[in-house]
C-alpha cells in the first residue's frame, strides 16, 4: 500500500505527484480489506474462546452451598442496614480533643495499612504457584471482617459487659450509639479514649480484628482450602478473638481486672494468632509437595517495610491521645525493630548462615511482636534488652520447628506466636506495678500475667481445633493433592503469579482430577 506523501522527502516536504479519483478508490478498499480481515480474527478469537469454555472444567459444575451461604448472609447484613438507626455524630468539643482525633485518624490508617504489608510479606515468602492465594488470605479480610466488625463483633469486644468475658451484643449491634459521642459503660467507666469520639474508636480497633485472622495464614499456607479459610476466619473472630479482647481491653473484663497489661495486642492479636496458626498447622498436616523457594524476596523487604511504618499507628495509637506515652510507644517501637534486627542477622552470621535480607525481614518483625504488649510503659532501655532476648528466642523457636515434623509453613508461631507469648511475659516483669516493683503485689501482677498466657494458650488452641475440626467435617480444610502441585493460585482462583512453574504433565493431572468430580 501506498500514500501519497513521500516519508523519505528532506525537510517534510510534501510529494508533488497528484492521485486522480482512481488511485483514491484503490487505497480506500485496500484499507476496507484490512479491516475486514482485522474483524474476522477478531470473531475466530472470540469464537474460540466461548468454545474453550464451553468446554472447560466450568461445564457441569453446580454452584457450592459454601457460596450461596456467604452471599445470603451478606444480603440479609444489608437488608438489616435499612432499618438500623444512625446515631449523632456531633462532637461535644469541649470533651473531644482535636488533636486527639488527627492523630488516631492518621494512626487508624497506618494500622489498616498492615495488612496490605503482610500480604507482601506472607505472598513473597512462598513459591511462585501460590503467591496471588497467600497475599489474598490476607486481603480479604479487610472486607469480610469489617462487615463483621459493623454488624456485631465491635458489640461482642466492646459492649456493655457480661461476666468479664464478652460484650452484650445489643449494645452496638449494626453500629447502633456509635457515633461521636464519648461513651460511659453502665458501670460509669469510659470506654475507650475519653477524648476521642467512640466512632473513631470502634474504627481503630477495627483494624485490630482485621490482621488478627490475618496472621495466622502463614501456617497452612500453600494448602489450604479458601472457602474454608473464610468459615474459620469467621470461626476465630467470634468464638476466639472477641472474648479475648473484651477480657483484655474492655475496662471491665477478667483480665483487665486482674491487673494484666497488654498495650497493643500482644496476648490479644499475637498470642492468639500465633496458637491459632499452630493448631492448624499440626491439624492439616505437611504440605505434600516439597517446600519451595521463595517467589520474591522484594516483596518480602516491602511488606516488611510497611508493617514496620503501620506498626507506629498500631502501638504508638493505643495510647488513644496524642501525648508523651504515645511518643514513648513510637520511640520503643522503633529501637525494638531495629534491636530484632541486628540481633537476628548476627545471630545467623554466629551459627553459620549468611547474613540474608529474609533474616532482616523477619528479625525486624519479630522485634515490633516483641515490643508489642509493653510498648507505651517501659524505658527505652528496657525496650532494647526486651527486643534482645525474644529475638533469640523467636530464633531458635525457629530453627527447633524446622527440625520437628510440624510444618507451620510461615513460622507463625515461632514467631508471632512465641514473640507474644514471651513478650507479654516481660511486660508482666518490666510494668512499674510488676514484678520490677519488688513487692508482693507486683508478683501477684506477674503471676496473673502468667496465669492469663496459659489461659489464653489452652482456650485458644482447643477452640481453633474444634473450629477446624467442625468446617472440615462441612468444608475440606484441605485441598487435594492435585491442587496443591498445581498451586493454589490457578486452582483456588484461575489466576497465576508464575504460570510457567505449572508443568504440563502437572496441568493434565489436576484436568483429569476435575473431570472425575464432575
Amino acid at each position: 500500500m501506498h500514500f501519497p506523501y513521500n516519508l523519505s522527502a528532506k525537510r517534510g516536504k510534501r510529494n508533488t505527484k497528484l492521485y486522480n479519483l482512481s488511485d483514491f478508490a484503490k487505497y480506500m478498499n485496500q484499507i476496507d480489506t484490512y479491516f475486514r480481515l482485522l474483524l474476522s480474527e477478531i470473531s475466530n478469537f472470540a469464537a474460540e474462546i466461548k468454545q474453550s469454555v464451553n468446554n472447560k472444567r466450568y461445564k457441569g459444575m453446580k454452584i457450592k452451598r459454601r457460596w450461596i451461604i456467604l452471599m445470603t448472609m451478606t444480603a440479609l447484613f444489608a437488608i438489616a442496614g435499612l432499618v438500623a438507626g444512625e446515631p449523632s455524630f456531633e462532637c461535644d468539643w469541649s470533651v473531644v480533643s482535636a488533636a486527639d482525633v488527627a492523630w488516631l485518624i492518621t494512626a487508624t490508617i497506618f494500622v489498616l495499612m498492615m495488612t496490605p504489608g503482610l500480604s507482601f510479606f506472607y505472598g513473597g515468602m512462598v513459591g511462585a504457584k501460590n503467591v496471588i492465594s497467600t497475599m489474598l488470605q490476607s486481603f480479604i479480610a479487610m472486607g469480610l471482617i469489617s462487615v463483621l466488625w459493623v454488624v456485631v463483633g465491635f458489640s461482642l469486644c466492646f459492649g456493655d459487659d457480661i461476666g468479664g468475658v464478652i460484650g452484650n451484643p445489643s449494645t452496638f449491634l449494626m453500629f447502633q450509639n456509635v457515633g461521636g459521642e464519648v461513651y460511659t459503660t453502665p458501670a460509669g467507666n469510659v470506654l475507650g479514649g475519653a477524648t476521642i469520639p467512640l466512632a473513631l474508636f470502634a474504627l481503630f480497633q477495627m483494624k485490630f480484628a482485621i490482621i488478627t485472622p490475618s496472621l495466622i495464614t502463614g501456617s497452612f499456607a500453600e494448602r489450604v482450602r479458601f472457602s474454608a479459610y473464610m468459615f474459620f476466619m469467621m470461626f476465630f473472630f467470634f468464638i476466639i478473638y472477641c472474648p479475648l479482647a473484651h477480657m483484655t481491653w474492655h475496662p471491665e473484663g477478667l483480665f483487665m481486672r486482674w491487673g494484666v497489661v497488654d498495650f497493643a495486642g500482644g496476648i490479644v492479636v499475637h498470642a492468639s494468632s500465633g496458637i491459632a496458626a499452630l493448631a492448624g498447622a499440626i491439624f492439616l498436616g505437611r504440605r505434600s509437595t516439597e517446600k519451595s523457594e521463595p517467589a520474591n524476596i522484594p516483596f518480602v523487604l516491602l511488606g516488611a517495610a510497611m508493617l514496620w511504618l503501620g506498626w507506629f499507628g498500631f502501638n504508638a495509637g493505643s495510647s488513644l491521645h496524642a501525648d508523651g506515652q504515645a511518643v514513648k510507644a513510637f520511640l520503643n517501637t522503633n529501637t525494638a525493630s531495629a534491636t530484632a534486627m541486628m540481633t537476628w542477622i548476627f545471630f545467623d552470621c554466629l551459627r553459620g548462615r549468611k547474613p540474608s535480607a529474609m533474616g532482616a525481614a523477619v528479625g525486624c518483625v519479630v522485634g515490633l511482636v516483641a515490643i508489642t504488649p509493653s510498648a507505651g510503659y517501659v524505658t527505652v532501655g528496657q525496650s532494647i534488652f526486651i527486643a534482645f532476648v525474644i529475638t533469640l528466642i523467636c530464633n531458635v523457636a525457629v530453627y527447633w520447628r524446622s527440625r520437628s515434623s510440624i510444618d507451620d509453613a510461615l513460622d507463625v508461631f515461632p514467631t508471632h506466636g512465641t514473640g507474644g507469648i514471651f513478650g507479654t511475659v516481660l511486660t508482666g516483669v518490666f510494668i512499674q506495678e510488676g514484678l520490677i516493683a519488688g513487692t508482693m503485689d507486683g508478683f501477684v501482677i506477674f503471676l496473673y500475667h502468667l496465669l492469663a498466657i496459659v489461659i489464653v494458650f489452652a482456650y485458644t488452641f482447643a477452640m481453633s481445633w474444634l473450629g477446624y475440626k467442625l468446617i472440615d467435617h462441612l468444608i475440606p480444610m484441605r485441598v487435594s493433592p492435585y491442587s496443591e502441585k498445581v498451586g493454589l493460585d490457578f486452582s483456588q482462583h484461575d489466576e497465576h503469579y508464575g504460570l510457567a512453574h505449572i508443568g504440563e504433565r502437572e496441568l493434565a493431572e489436576y484436568e483429569e482430577h476435575l473431570k472425575g468430580k464432575l
